[in-house]
């Protein structure tokens, strides 16, 4: 089982932002710095004990915020190595005390704050810090990410799109985004095209969230884009609208070709096996026949009703676009794991399923959950 992420900020990465911060300002304390940082580190969650470092950082570093800034700077590292994220694992986390540092320290100095994010973002994000900013000094700080929109990085760029979401995860609420969300829509028209896919996929989570609190002007948003849109931009639209295609709307399927009721019939419907047990998965198998005399351009999902410790929850899986040929034939299959999550425990029950042709619930039947087999 994988360690805690909590874990990471421990001592010896206490010691290691110390070096880091000792060799660009020699007069740093550093033995204090890493006693104030580690004291009752251990009894911490992962974002306490970031904020724990963070506040160490404040204690330590020079009161002037413009030199304290200075001096963070000087410390940093080297920027991301490619304009993905992934493979990159926790290091970048290191930066996050850095974060809530100039987010709580800096509001009241606006430059020195928007320099030293610049630089962050390249090594880390500053998508939950820009947050402060846009609560506090609104105008200013959308003004500085439309400035952005152009950055040579592709990090920077991304900052732009991913700090101004509605619902970026584990991230506080921003009233102005809530309240008017068209602000940010400027700053993500500008970014709908941008070479990188970093950035094109950020751009898409903001519509996303925007396709759950104002769908209307996300659809709209969506429907002008498509208009003589590029693979790539169709792509990005695509996965923008992949919440509400999950929930069957009808407006965003139609959006992507898929608004015509379907003829079709589902045959051949095989559970293997119909009991699972918690721990193991079942693999769904069926047969799509068109009784269409014309080609239809299908989406294809599989819904699943999970049982709760009280009622069901639906979780739709994706499983084709497809263009189905009149009187053709598709061969569908999925393995749904019944394995325990952080996020989703199983429970025994009979479990329902469903397959959603444009939307349209089919039912295939339902699988028996069943208590986990005990080891030997």
């Amino acid at each position: 089982m994988a360690e805690p992420l909590k874990l990471f900020f421990d001592r010896a990465l206490v010691g290691r932002i110390a070096d880091s911060i000792a060799a660009a300002h020699p007069g740093f304390a550093r033995r204090s710095f890493v006693r104030e940082a580690t004291d009752g580190l251990d009894e911490l969650e992962l974002k306490d004990r970031a904020k724990k470092i963070s506040d160490a950082m404040a204690s330590h570093l020079p009161e002037d915020f413009a030199d304290a800034a200075r001096v963070l700077t000087a410390s940093l590292g080297a920027k991301h190595k490619s304009d993905e994220l992934e493979g990159a694992g926790m290091e970048p986390f290191f930066y996050l005390p850095h974060t809530m540092f100039v987010a709580e320290r800096g509001l009241d100095h606006f430059e020195e704050s928007m320099a030293l994010q610049h630089e962050l973002t390249q090594r880390f994000t500053c998508e939950f810090s820009i947050r402060s900013f846009l609560d506090r000094h609104p105008e200013a700080t959308l003004a500085r990410l439309a400035q952005w929109t152009m950055d040579p990085s592709p990090h920077v760029r991304r900052l732009v799109s991913e700090g101004t979401r509605q619902r970026l995860p584990w991230a506080p609420r921003v009233r102005l985004l809530d309240d008017h969300p068209e602000r940010a829509l400027a700053l993500i028209e500008a970014l709908r095209d941008d070479p990188s896919t970093l950035v094109r996929r950020s751009v898409a989570n903001h519509l996303n969230d925007l396709t759950k609190s104002r769908p209307e002007l996300a659809y709209a948003v969506c429907e002008r884009w498509l208009a003589d849109a590029t693979v790539e931009r169709r792509k990005l639209v695509e996965h923008a609208l992949r919440s509400a295609v999950k929930r069957a709307d009808k407006r965003a399927l139609a959006l992507l070709g898929h608004g015509e009721k379907p003829k079709v019939k589902v045959e051949d419907v095989r559970f293997s096996p119909a009991r699972v047990a918690i721990g193991e998965s079942v693999r769904v198998a069926l047969s799509v026949r068109s009784t269409a005399s014309a080609s239809q351009s299908l989406n294809l999902d599989l819904a699943v009703d999970f049982v709760k410790l009280r009622g069901v929850s639906t979780k739709v899986f994706k499983l084709r676009r497809v263009e189905l040929g009149p009187k053709a034939t598709l061969e569908l299959d999925k393995s749904v794991s019944l394995a325990v999550h952080t996020t989703r425990t199983p429970n025994v029950g009979r479990h329902a399923v469903a397959l959603l042709v444009n939307g349209t619930r089919v039912e295939l039947g339902a699988f028996d959950v069943v208590a986990a087999k005990r080891r030997a």
